[in-house]
């Protein structure tokens, strides 16, 4: 079975960066996950990576992925009026090493 990986871009609000890490640190684990990432890519800009079993198993956590960041949109500034305040992206891993 292939495993899949999502990708999810964010901006943190300057002022509540830290409630942000610890909020991110408390996060449950998904079923169906085998790793997660949260890498600082610039100013208060971070990408949630995680790695997982399979596509189905990603499908079957949205669910849950979505009440958890339900917890902490506030602490997000909006990317654009058309993503709102997450850029998300996945597919399947086709190399690694």
């Amino acid at each position: 079975m292939t495993k899949f990986i999502n990708i999810v871009r964010i901006k943190v609000k300057p002022s509540l960066k830290e409630e942000y890490l610890k909020l991110m640190n408390a996060r449950p684990a998904f079923d169906g996950q085998v790793s997660s990432y949260l890498a600082e890519t610039g100013s208060y800009r971070f990408h949630m990576i995680a790695i997982w079993h399979s596509e189905d198993a990603i499908v079957k956590a949205r669910p849950q992925m979505i009440e958890f960041l339900d917890t902490l949109r506030y602490t997000l500034e909006e990317l654009s009026s058309g993503l709102g305040v997450t850029e998300p992206t996945s597919g399947p891993i086709v190399l690694e090493k």
